[in-house]
């Protein structure tokens, strides 16, 4: 396999024509133009000289069937092309209708008189030049040359290096000629270029394979250096991502939100919690505002504040606190007994006894709550004189 593509330059399978730019092309038939069966079944690139998904106005594309009729693609054959005066653009953009086409061998001697064009007009646009040298390389690819296929695109990569296209030409190039170290460095910065060029990943994984029947286990060590593309050649794609995409990042960002938001709202309150135990209670009131910040409807942050107020004697803010916690839980026993005290500290010892009460009806063995009911019963015993004349009998333990 291979053995055509070995001959010198300029002597490729099919005819091609020489790679000076100062050679006239070899006219040939367009039944010939065509790479040989042999060529493309056997170890050639999947992809043939072209990009996938190639959309330039400058560059040959794939050799699928052309869309269009010869009379509307004649339209474009006078388009400007660069800095190239208006023959030369015409050579360039024939060639490029004749390479859509499938007729390779004259697509390549249009690109060969443009590029002797430039030459004798004194031309030197790396631009244009790169275009015309990686098209005409494209050519050969398609025609079984490979040798000419990769100095034209060695000597289009000279006017502008780290091109996209002549690289991964080239790189098929090498690997039709199972030149595989130079094609894997190739395929390589290619990646480096554009991550996105499937075919590049797919010939870097199918050479490494040959390349470790091919040299061992330390085949890397015998490769050539790949050299470091520079940020400002590389491709960053920056496509609109879906809704779909847009709603995953949406619910990730909320999940990590939520997540943060309860570690913190667990540290305060183990803060709060242990600054209750050393007896700090309007640090720890301070922690459990934090808390609710976090998490507003959390019922035991209410009775622990309320707490907190009690010990500080603000009897009104743990009353308002005890609410609260009751909406949340109607038969919280905390908020009962701890809105007990906070009524007993306002002096409002029915209202206290009412709630106690309801602690001991909740659960009878709270020992704290009998003790509590006995004290405000006695001290409701002693302002009723004051308040009724003895006509209001306190509440009895039910």
């Amino acid at each position: 396999m291979g053995n055509s593509q070995k001959k010198g330059p300029g002597h490729g399978e099919g005819g091609g024509p020489h790679s000076q730019p100062g050679t006239p092309g070899h006219k040939r038939s367009p039944g010939n133009n065509t790479a040989s069966s042999k060529e493309v079944q056997g170890k050639s690139p999947a992809v043939n000289g072209t990009l996938p998904a190639d959309k330039s106005q400058d560059e040959p594309r794939g050799s699928g069937a052309v869309h269009s009729s010869t009379a509307g693609a004649s339209c474009n054959q006078v388009a400007p092309c660069g800095a190239l005066p208006p023959p030369l653009a015409r050579l360039k953009n024939e060639g490029n209708m004749l390479f859509k086409n499938g007729q390779f061998g004259d697509a390549l001697e249009k690109y060969t008189q443009a590029l002797d064009g430039c030459a004798e007009a004194g031309i030197d646009s790396p631009e244009d030049l790169c275009i015309l040298y990686s098209n005409r390389a494209a050519c050969y690819l398609k025609n079984g040359n490979s040798a000419d296929c990769i100095q034209d695109c060695s000597r289009a990569l000279e006017l502008r290096p780290f091109s996209l296209k002549p690289l991964l030409r080239r790189a098929m190039a090498y690997e039709t000629l199972e030149r595989y170290s130079k094609a894997y460095v190739d395929y390589k910065t290619v990646l480096q270029i554009d991550v996105s060029v499937q075919a590049a990943h797919d010939s870097v994984h199918r050479i490494t394979k040959m390349l470790i029947d091919q040299d061992g286990p330390d085949w890397r060590e015998k490769l050539p250096e790949i050299p470091l593309v520079p940020l400002s050649a590389q491709q960053h794609h920056k496509d609109e991502p879906s809704a779909e995409v847009l709603q995953a990042r949406a619910d990730r960002a909320q999940q990590e939100k939520a997540r943060k938001a309860e570690a913190r709202f667990t540290l305060l309150k183990q803060e709060g919690n242990d600054l209750v135990k050393s007896g700090q209670f309007q640090g720890a009131a301070d922690k459990y505002n934090e808390c609710l910040a976090i998490k507003p409807n959390e019922c035991a942050i209410y009775t622990n504040r309320a707490l907190c107020y009690l010990k500080l004697e603000g009897f009104a803010e743990a009353k308002q606190d005890c609410d609260s916690a009751l909406q949340i839980e109607p038969n919280n026993k905390k908020a009962f007994y701890r809105r007990a005290l906070a009524h007993k500290g306002l002096k409002d010892y029915l209202s206290a006894s009412t709630d106690l009460q309801e602690v001991l009806q909740l659960d009878p063995n709270v020992q704290e709550a009998e003790q509590e009911l006995e004290t405000v019963t006695n001290l409701l015993r002693e302002s009723l004189p004051a308040n009724s004349q003895g006509e209001v009998s306190p509440p009895k333990n039910t």
